[in-house]
């Protein structure tokens, strides 16, 4: 389908229902500014795939009807054109490889570096740099929700919110946010995704970084951690923020703060108004193409 983001985040979130493996948004980047960042073409299709163990052939059947009948459905709401479902056996080490062909070294905010373990960069004055294999886990900086996320942890860390903080990174994918904020100086990190490849990725990925020491990762979700963090990251699609919005305000402390990224731009009002009924207000937002990400402090 067209790199229509409505109809993106549409059909991932039926996939997300489905796909206990996880989902992943291949998004026709192409590459500008020497290499260094990325674009999206519109006009080119996007691919949005969902994992399955094949080892459970009734629940594999199962998530495959499921979805075909959701994407069914979706188009009476006059989407861009949504392809067909396809389906097909992807061994682990196919998929690792995958990501490594289309992984440049990425520059992200003013002084943010994502450098793939597999290419080399040198490292200069002022940049952060994270070291990062994604595996199978969701994650690489790519996609513009990360994107803003990652910048708005370098705004964060400009402002010493950072330094010495606890952070919540929900929902970690290959852990880079978590990582990003580690290297700015947290004091603790707690990185939880519902997928056992996105924890082994991101302690994998801590290790690389030198964070071992800092950064816990932990499957489940929010329901499996404590309150009164600093800082929490959650880079999440807009139907999930604003299912969770009550357990977010529960994890972040008094005066905290949530970066909330993964909000489509025509669902920004539904998320804001739903985190601010939560006990958030809204005081930054940035965004990029039609992806927003906002900054929100907790009310005492």
């Amino acid at each position: 389908m067209a790199a229509d983001n409505e109809a993106v985040e549409a059909v991932s979130e039926i996939l997300s229902r489905s796909c206990p493996g996880g989902v992943a948004i291949e998004l026709p980047f192409e590459l500008v500014d020497e290499g260094l960042s990325t674009r999206v073409d519109p006009d080119r299709p996007a691919v949005v795939r969902g994992y399955v163990s094949g080892h459970d052939g009734q629940a594999l059947r199962a998530a495959v009807t499921d979805v075909r009948l959701n994407l069914a459905h979706l188009q009476a709401f006059g989407l861009r054109p949504i392809g067909e479902l396809e389906t097909r056996v992807v061994h682990e080490s196919d998929w690792a490889e995958a990501w490594k062909s289309h992984f440049p070294v990425l520059r992200v905010g003013r002084n943010v570096v994502i450098c793939p373990t597999w290419r080399r960069h040198r490292k200069a004055p002022g940049e952060t740099v994270i070291a990062l294999d994604p595996g199978m886990a969701f994650g690489t900086g790519l996609h513009p929700t990360t994107r803003l996320c990652l910048a708005g942890i370098e705004d964060l860390a400009e402002r010493r919110l950072v330094a010495g903080a606890r952070v919540l990174d929900v929902g970690c994918g290959s852990g880079i946010l978590g990582i990003c904020a580690g290297l700015f100086g947290a004091a603790e990190v707690l990185a939880v995704d519902t997928d056992p490849l996105a924890v082994q990725a991101t302690t994998a990925n801590a290790q690389r970084n030198g964070l071992a020491s800092v950064i816990e990762a932990r499957q489940g979700s929010l329901a499996v951690v404590s309150p009164a963090y600093d800082v929490v990251l959650a880079n999440l699609i807009s139907s999930v923020l604003i299912s969770l919005a009550g357990e977010l305000a529960a994890a972040v402390r008094d005066g905290g703060t949530l970066l909330a990224s993964g909000i489509f731009i025509d669902r920004e009002a539904e998320v804001a108004a739903a985190l601010t009924d939560a006990g958030f207000t809204a005081i930054a937002r940035s965004s990029e193409t039609e992806w927003v990400a906002l900054e929100l402090l907790r009310r005492a």
